[in-house]
């Protein structure tokens, strides 16, 4: 990959919090978690639970889908902002959406409630291709589309997917949305037998990343987007290179070799020509898993040197699946305008590189790891503009 460096010029983001960057911003800085209570569930037998779902709302005009309005409402909020700083769309504008579990709320209803009938109209809506497709029509771009999925690590393979693109120059701009509102209760059920949900506690309480007493990780939706440039006038950052490798070894656990996780640090460090002392941050996948926890600190101190703090925001956002590093990427693009590191909260014993709530922010260089299910390992370096 080239290390030419990519612009974020334009940002936008629904999550647990509400609608828009400003909302998850305030929401990230109260130290809460943006989960809440509830009491929704839909089998006998299942007590409450705290998620961080996205609420309702969004241009409902976009349809009756949570997942397309999030989809088209965070790109929209993206493309106004970035249009707003300056930016003008160039004749090919090329549209990545990350996505793992696409529309789970209405693939439910379509077979639970409905009987597997519904007017083609109405059935074209569980498509992923839909809203893309609709979010072209509205702003006329002719680049191409196309969805990624890396489980975890998928924003982090969207946003490399981008650069890649414009490094070569197949398209002028990109516009990358990631998107996972898939907390149904199956889902939600599952990810607790495979015991790493923990839905049954405050989040701060179960998920502690590099902290004593962390059980997994609460569970989250959102949408983000972004509008990535190499004609940018005004930039919140810059993506300066990256890697992915893949562990090739179990469904859900890490190689606990750390041989394809460690290449891929240092991998991405050479792509973005950056060495360990530039790099002030690490932006961690940090579910609160023993496993993750262990790996990154293992890279923390040997790759970076135990140069760089750490942080984690899934403990505030919650583990947003396929949407998930790319929520954690937009928190710390924030963060470079505010000049302020959105860690969250210590909650007890941690590692003695861990960040401990907001911070401000040092010069120097932030690595975003995502080590997503099955093995797809994700490293992106980015830079303040």
């Amino acid at each position: 990959m080239s290390t030419l460096g990519i612009d974020i010029t334009g940002i936008g983001a629904v999550s647990g919090y509400g609608w828009g960057t400003d909302v998850l911003w305030n929401g990230l800085s109260t130290g809460k978690a943006a989960a809440t209570l509830h009491h929704d569930r839909t089998r006998n037998g299942r007590n409450p639970v705290w998620l961080a779902k996205v609420p309702d709302g969004g241009d409902h005009g976009d349809g009756t889908s949570r997942f397309g309005r999030a989809l088209r409402g965070s790109a929209r909020e993206a493309i106004d902002d970035a249009m707003t700083r300056g930016w003008r769309p160039g004749r090919r504008v090329g549209l990545i959406h990350a996505v793992v579990l696409g529309e789970v709320d209405e693939w439910r209803n379509f077979y639970l409630e409905d009987g597997g009938e519904r007017r083609v109209r109405d059935y074209l809506t569980l498509m992923p291709s839909t809203p893309v497709s609709l979010l072209m029509q509205e702003y006329g771009f002719h680049g191409p589309a196309m969805n990624v999925s890396a489980m975890c690590a998928s924003g982090n393979a969207g946003l490399l997917t981008a650069k890649m693109w414009l490094d070569t120059g197949f398209v002028d701009d990109v516009v990358f949305v990631a998107t996972d509102l898939s907390l149904t209760p199956e889902n939600i059920d599952h990810f607790v037998k495979l015991g790493v949900g923990v839905v049954d506690v405050e989040p701060q309480e179960g998920c502690r990343p590099f902290q004593e007493g962390s059980r997994g990780f609460g569970m989250g939706e959102a949408a983000t987007a972004f509008v990535l440039s190499n004609r940018s006038s005004a930039s919140y950052g810059r993506v300066l290179g990256g890697s992915m490798t893949h562990d090739a070894f179990h469904a859900t656990s890490i190689d606990p070799a750390l041989t394809q996780v460690r290449g891929c640090f240092e991998q991405a460090l050479a792509d973005a020509c950056v060495t360990p002392r530039q790099v002030r941050y690490l932006n961690a996948h940090g579910p609160g898993t023993a496993q993750c926890d262990a790996a990154e600190t293992e890279m923390l101190e040997t790759v970076l040197e135990s140069r760089a703090q750490v942080y984690s925001v899934k403990p505030l956002t919650g583990h947003c699946q396929g949407a998930a590093s790319a929520i954690e990427t937009i928190s710390a693009v924030m963060g470079f305008e505010r000049a302020i590191v959105p860690a969250a909260p210590q909650v007890t014993d941690a590692h003695p590189l861990l960040l401990d709530g907001f911070t401000p922010a040092e010069p120097g260089l932030t690595v975003k790891s995502s080590l997503g299910m099955g093995g797809h390992n994700s490293v992106v370096v980015l830079a303040p503009a």
